[in-house]
């Protein structure tokens, strides 16, 4: 056969040194590993996303469990408690209470002022913005300045939740790894809402609603391609973070018995409740922020604004500091009068209004659980002054509360249900969380079509976005795929296959056209003599028959071709004629995309793979 001698022998005929035999011997080795665990197992580009993401859902908690404790250390320096935060407040003098969430507001908008001038590349996506308009970067230098703020804001005082701050920085994990790895922008997407589930999995120690948070709220979208490696995240992350706090539910709370049928019906009434209560929650929200903003503050006063807010309220009612978790617990578990819940859920949204409002990191996720653990408390008292011999618990309206209020401004019914088991771990009440949860989001849903996160999900989208039927190849490929030319000796090729994920390693000629692949499989044959071919190249393995894109091919198209192929990419070529190689489109990327129609679709050829 007449072709051109391998472009590795470098030997000259000679016989190979000890070093380069020794390496040889490793590449075999490591490409036998290879095709012993493709045989057996999945081994494509799809089954990796799930190593990937329990590698996320371990970092996540760690930077979770890591900013709880930064918490923790930061309250007990500046007010020597180690307990609820509403306990802390309570301990201190009316000037305490009065300057503290201010001084606190002020020094956390400081952080924010100097962090914008140390960020220097642009504003920084928060994780929705990046799995859904963005191409999946989150800003290291940006999320610590934010988690910074954070901190100081809670420890303070703040009337926010730490969830937000948990999540953005366990997305912050998955992105990194992601870029590490030189992701396509789909995938990378993929590892940050692993990382966000991950983040609220470690903050209500509840993987199952973790998942499906981001499924409902951010991808509007229950599909295996992405919920599958999002519960293996949650798992690992739960599994991690319990090593370090426990594995108690978030909430205890009394058993309160099997709910009795007729009180289903008041349950599914409570939802009802709590849908018309949830706009107006959400209507507040965003006054607070427009009323902020018309002041036309630095944002460090603007935050001392907030904090000093919290302040003057807290003076009459110590109970606004903080996310309310002990307040919750004191409402689950105790018996509060009608005046007293009326009271404290005023002034808390008060409190929190002015926190959110004034730009403080934060969540509300926290925050609304509380709103809603108060009206339903409130709604079980005045069922139980309106039927005195009915045996109404109003810590069981509590609980359901909490959920239908939570469904009611996130629009998730299904994370509502689950993380409300997940958090109480009491049975007793899904069935009538189940109707109320139900009810409460289609009657807030009536009445206004937002939800508490819109703005992240849909205030930065393009209008100019094109359809998924508009999208191309070009659009999500990878540009400049890894290949070999057609003269690559057997070391180097083995090389290539053992060091890389791909099963086809992709062979041109020098004007790089392409001319067909490698199989991880035809290698097999060769990998069983003790001395490696000599006289083997790229032409004599090589496949030809491998089907090729064109950038201007439709994804339709690209699925079409991916039934009749078993490899998990496809190479892309300019045009039929010429066939030079310029990109490679991962099946992974093409499910993704037509599953959630994300967007940015158009920056997946700028990132590696």
């Amino acid at each position: 056969m007449n072709r051109p001698p391998p472009t590795d022998a470098k030997t000259g005929g000679a016989s190979p040194t000890p070093a380069r035999r020794f390496f040889r011997r490793i590449i075999v080795q490591l490409l036998r590993l290879r095709v012993w665990v493709t045989e057996r197992g999945p081994g494509d580009l799809w089954e990796s996303n799930f190593f990937w993401a329990g590698l996320v859902g371990f970092f996540g908690a760690i930077a979770s469990v890591a900013f709880r404790e930064g918490l923790r250390q930061l309250q007990l320096i500046l007010l020597h408690y180690d307990g609820s935060l509403e306990g802390a407040a309570s301990d201190l003098p009316w000037w305490g209470r009065l300057l503290i969430p201010a001084v606190g507001g002020l020094v956390a908008g400081m952080i924010l002022l100097l962090g914008q001038k140390w960020e220097t590349a642009g504003r920084s996506l928060d994780f929705m913005e990046a799995v859904v308009l963005g191409n999946g970067i989150i800003r290291v230098r940006a999320t610590v300045v934010k988690s910074l703020s954070s901190l100081v804001t809670i420890s303070t005082g703040g009337s926010i939740g730490r969830e937000g701050s948990m999540v953005q920085l366990s997305s912050m994990c998955g992105s990194l790894l992601g870029r590490t790895a030189r992701f396509t922008p789909a995938r990378l997407r993929l590892l940050v809402a692993c990382g966000a589930a991950s983040g609220i999995a470690c903050a209500y120690n509840a993987p199952f609603a973790g998942a499906f948070f981001v499924a409902e709220i951010v991808l509007g979208s229950i599909a295996m391609e992405s919920l599958a490696p999002m519960l293996v995240a949650t798992v690992v992350a739960t599994v991690t973070a319990r090593q370090f706090l426990g594995a108690e539910p978030v909430y205890h709370m009394p058993n309160f018995g099997a709910v009795p049928n007729w009180q289903l019906i008041a349950h599914a009434l409570l939802g009802v409740f709590a849908g018309l209560l949830a706009p107006l929650f959400l209507l507040l929200l965003r006054g607070g922020e427009a009323l902020f903003k018309r002041g036309h503050l630095p944002v460090f006063l603007k935050l001392g604004l907030g904090g000093l807010v919290v302040g003057v309220i807290s003076i009459w009612k110590p109970e606004v500091w903080g996310n309310g978790y002990g307040v919750v617990e004191s409402v689950l578990n105790g018996d509060w009068t009608w005046v007293a819940l009326l009271t404290i859920l005023v002034l808390k949204v008060l409190a929190t209004v002015a926190t959110t409002g004034s730009g403080a990191v934060g969540g509300v996720f926290t925050p609304t659980l509380f709103c809603g653990a108060i009206i339903g408390s409130l709604y079980g008292e005045i069922l139980r002054a309106l039927l005195p011999d009915s045996h109404i618990t109003p810590g069981s309206f509590a609980v359901v509360g909490m959920g239908c209020f939570l469904a009611a401004t996130t629009r998730a019914p299904i994370m509502a249900i689950l993380i409300m088991f997940e958090m109480t771990l009491n049975y007793a009440t899904v069935m009538p969380l189940m109707l109320a949860c139900v009810s409460a989001f289609y009657v807030a849903r009536s009445l206004n079509v937002d939800s508490v996160y819109s703005r992240q999900l849909h205030g930065g989208r393009s209008q100019s976005e094109p359809p998924l039927f508009l999208l191309h190849v070009r659009d999500l490929m990878k540009k400049e795929p890894f290949c070999v030319t057609e003269t690559a000796g057997f070391e180097q090729i083995a090389g290539a296959l053992a060091s890389h994920t791909f099963k086809h390693l992709y062979v041109v000629d020098a004007n790089r056209r392409f001319l067909g692949a490698i199989a991880l499989q035809d290698l097999k044959p060769f990998l069983q003599d003790k001395d490696l071919p000599q006289v083997v190249i790229a032409l004599d393995l090589m496949r030809d028959d491998i089907p090729v894109l064109t950038g201007d091919s439709s994804l339709k198209e690209s699925l079409e071709i991916f039934g009749r192929h078993d490899g998990e990419r496809l190479p892309v070529v300019d045009n039929p004629k010429d066939r030079r190689l310029i990109g490679a489109l991962a099946k992974t990327d093409v499910l993704l995309t037509l599953a959630h129609g994300v967007g940015a679709a158009e920056d997946a050829g700028s990132s590696g793979a």
